[in-house]
């Protein structure tokens, strides 16, 4: 038995892992992605390559990764942590925004994940307030392959070959263009002032950093991009992937996921520079956390 797998042994695990390719209506139809089942895969398995174990995963894809679906996973993740355990929640799959009427975000947007019976969301206060429950001590991944924008439209870009035929790749933003009644207020805000806080307990920082620090924090976020940006997914070796969730695992099966996060980030950031344009991953974290080992 390696160190490693020793090392793990000692700590209590879960993951949850929710991938959506297809959007209602069930089937063929709505705002459907191709890669986010493919995602999961690769993530359950880098998982456990980094010493998880399956017996306790939870995984949730298409039509059950509802809102109501998701939500009771997430309770089952977080329910009877503690202390020195190392829980993972992943998400692959739209993602939106609606207005922050309160007032209490620094990009005046609440950032929202898409499930399969959108509009339904999840927001990000709905995450904090799960997260905030967790005692002091345990160790959570949050990892997000979704856009985080509220500026782009969901688009697909097909090239062609010298002979004007398609070819066999494309690149889809992960965006849904939230409903008109979550965005009305944007309209009428030209004097609203907005007090400015933090996204998941994390402080204001420049627009240029990936690695975003916070004193506050008590999880650790990996965003597959900014949050003015768009997640892609595209045809890698001849699979549909996410190009965040693709180095993201590549970089973890790689070392064994014995690595730490600031270089984690630095690397995962290079590769996926080099698949797509517009995309910069992001992490958030306390000082502490970013200089340690991913999962622990």
């Amino acid at each position: 038995m390696s160190s490693k797998t020793e090392e793990r042994g000692v700590r209590r695990s879960k993951c949850l892992l929710v991938g959506i390719n297809d959007y209602k209506p069930i089937g063929t139809g709505g705002a459907d992605l191709r890669g986010c089942v493919n995602d999961v895969k690769d993530m359950a398995n880098t998982l456990v390559i980094c010493g998880f174990s399956p017996i306790n995963f939870r995984v949730i894809t298409d039509s059950r990764a509802t809102k109501a679906g998701i939500l009771d996973g997430l309770k089952w993740l977080v329910r009877g942590a503690r202390p020195g355990d190392s829980i993972v929640f992943y998400y692959s799959g739209h993602g939106s925004y609606m207005v922050d009427a309160s007032g209490d975000e620094p990009d005046g947007k609440d950032e929202l994940l898409c499930p399969h019976d959108w509009p339904n969301y999840i927001s990000d206060d709905d995450l904090g307030a799960i997260f905030r429950a967790l005692p002091p001590g345990v160790n959570l991944e949050v990892i997000l392959d979704s856009c985080h924008s509220g500026t782009a439209t969901k688009s697909v870009i097909v090239p062609l070959n010298s002979n004007g035929q398609p070819l066999d790749t494309f690149v889809t933003s992960r965006y849904l263009e939230p409903p008109y009644d979550f965005t009305v207020y944007d309209d009428f805000k030209v004097d609203y002032k907005r007090k400015v806080k933090k996204l998941f307990g994390f402080e204001e920082d420049s627009n240029t950093r990936e690695i975003r620090p916070s004193a506050s924090m008590n999880h650790v976020l990996w965003a597959g991009c900014r949050d003015k940006q768009t997640s892609k997914e595209l045809n890698i070796s001849g699979q549909i992937r996410g190009a965040f969730t693709y180095h993201f695992c590549k970089i973890l099966k790689a070392t064994n996921g014995v690595i730490v996060r600031s270089r984690m980030d630095s690397l995962v950031t290079a590769g996926v520079r080099r698949t797509v344009a517009d995309q910069d991953t992001q992490l958030e974290a306390t000082r502490l956390e970013i200089s340690n080992r991913v999962f622990f």
